[in-house]
């Protein structure tokens, strides 16, 4: 079943004129870059980024800052097509490196700031970054030993200049060129993990980045006069890709809130009158929980992305806010792929339908995670979802076997998600192929956690899996067997040994202590038994 679906994000007449649109055409520019560098060059005195430290910063502001990041990236030797990787707490100067190097036609790599050592050397290891930017000293530490030549600076960039910050300058200054990369030219390497657990980097080209942020800055109106509350982090596609992205596309303005606060994200909406928010599920059960809730009536449009929205939680904002959350559906490898209507029904539970520019099908899921279909009728609209368009990535760094295996013979990508469309042509998502956790809206993948907890002296065997939670949408669970030559584990002493090793979002919120690992004859482990109600 092939589902272009567009037509349900085309605005609605208005004044009986069927041409009438309020969204207004995008800048000129077949980049990001290029687009965003026309909307400063057309309002520079347009605000455009406020943060509590520094106030409002304009368009102008963010043009010269982003000059200037990109002279001194080039002046250490950088140019277009290498790697830099940015892993730093929300701010201004972080965007400005962000936009700065992008503009110079650098290969950005989002890194988690949550990040372990084990998992930052893996990313280093594997793209070969030439320069970093963090804000943690630790942190920094970990890259250089990991490579010993990447340039380490912060998020002003400011120990570019002169090559330093603990790597090689380079091989000396490059003409600063901006805004002329093109469109097929790799614009970020988005890391996720396979069913190997193996965090791979996901090449988007700049083509990539536009198409999914005009996708969205289309079906969800979003223009000039937006502004939105972003209180997502910076090294994942929700808050960079969409949020700050859409953003800059638009020529809107966002407040940046450094971590999510139910009552700062609330007093930021009526203090700056915001129009916009975007959030995980966790982010919005603790908005439900609010007692400001109401506040959130005021914004134009709440989205909500990453994991599936409870529709409960759904339904407890609509009543205590009269905000009907729109859900939507992307991923790390395609950025924004399906939404709920902007105009019509907004139906808790589901994504919606195919966003402009995607097509959509529903393929005879590979490994369906226990979600048969129990009727023919349902058997002919289920399925694994499938996805083709200019938003889709090329393929993965450095990994041409696991490319090639996420596409079909006729150029869909494979997502591993199941999907299911119901009578009216609505996306459901079902269940997952892969044995992804997502919990708080960051993806977790049970063999990198099992492989940590396996090094403990006290661990035989152990598995790991999601377990459905109103709050997180799932929390990490680990099924342990205990060393036989050992007293089992205590659950404080494999919580601290997995944190030391791995990002907090990782480490398993529950242990429990088993004698055995359900497993088939072939010794795979049957993670649908270890999960209550015994179905994947």
């Amino acid at each position: 079943m092939t589902t272009p679906g567009w037509a349900a994000h085309l605005p609605r007449p208005a004044g009986g004129d069927a041409g009438a649109s309020p969204v207004p055409p995008a800048p000129p520019g077949d980049t990001l870059p290029a687009a965003w560098a026309a909307r400063f060059e057309a309002a520079p005195d347009r605000p455009v980024l406020w943060e509590e430290r520094r106030g409002w910063i304009r368009a102008g502001d963010l043009d010269r800052a982003s000059r200037r990041v990109a002279g001194r990236l080039a002046a250490a030797g950088l140019g277009p097509g290498d790697r830099i990787l940015m892993s730093a707490a929300t701010s201004v100067e972080l965007v400005e490196a962000h936009v700065g190097a992008l503009r110079l036609g650098l290969v950005v790599v989002p890194a988690n700031t949550a990040y372990r050592e084990r998992e930052i050397a893996h990313v280093v290891g594997d793209c070969n970054p030439r320069a970093a930017v963090v804000d943690d000293a630790e942190r920094a530490g970990w890259i250089r030993r990991a490579g010993a030549d990447v340039l380490v600076v912060g998020p002003d960039v400011d120990g570019a200049r002169d090559g330093g910050g603990g790597g090689r300058g380079g091989p000396g200054p490059r003409s600063a060129a901006l805004d002329a990369a093109a469109p097929g030219d790799p614009a970020l390497i988005g890391y996720t993990s396979g069913t190997t657990g193996t965090p791979k980097g996901a090449v988007l080209s700049h083509a990539n980045l536009l198409a999914s942020s005009e996708s969205v800055r289309l079906a969800w109106r979003w223009t000039a006069d937006d502004r939105l509350v972003l209180a997502l982090p910076l090294f994942h596609i929700h808050g960079l890709g969409v949020g700050l992205h859409g953003t800059l596309l638009a020529g809107a303005s966002a407040v940046l809130l450094p971590r999510f606060d139910p009552g700062a994200v609330l007093d930021a909406t009526a203090a700056h009158g915001a129009t916009l928010f975007f959030g995980v599920p966790t982010m919005y059960a603790r908005l439900a929980d609010s007692p400001g809730l109401a506040g959130l009536g005021r914004l134009r449009l709440c989205v909500s992305g990453s994991a599936p929205l409870p529709p409960a939680v759904f339904e407890r904002l609509a009543a205590g806010s009269g905000q009907r959350v729109l859900e939507r559906y992307g991923m790390t490898e395609t950025g924004m792929n399906v939404s709920n209507p902007y105009d019509g029904e907004r139906r808790p539970g589901t994504v919606g339908f195919p966003l402009p520019g995607v097509e959509l099908r529903l393929a005879r899921a590979r490994g369906t995670g226990g979600v048969p279909p129990t009727t023919a009728a349902r058997a002919a609209r289920v399925g694994e979802i499938e996805l083709r368009g200019p938003n889709v990535f090329g393929g993965y760094w450095g990994r041409p076997e696991e490319t090639a295996a996420a596409f079909t013979a006729d150029g869909w990508f494979r997502t591993g998600d199941i999907g299911e469309h119901d009578a009216a042509g609505y996306l459901r998502l079902v269940g997952r192929a892969r044995e992804l956790i997502i919990t708080g809206g960051l993806n977790v993948y049970p063999r990198e956690v099992e492989d940590v907890l396996r090094e403990h002296p006290a661990v035989a065997d152990v598995a790991v899996a999601g377990v459905p939670d109103a709050e997180w949408g799932e929390v990490v669970t680990a099924w342990v067997v205990p060393a036989r030559s050992t007293a089992p584990p205590a659950d404080a002493e494999l919580l601290g040994f997995a944190a030391e090793r791995l990002a907090r979002f990782k480490c398993p919120r529950r242990v429990v202590v088993v004698d055995a690992l359900p497993r088939n004859a072939l010794g795979k482990v049957l993670r649908h038994e270890l999960r209550p109600g015994g179905s994947d």
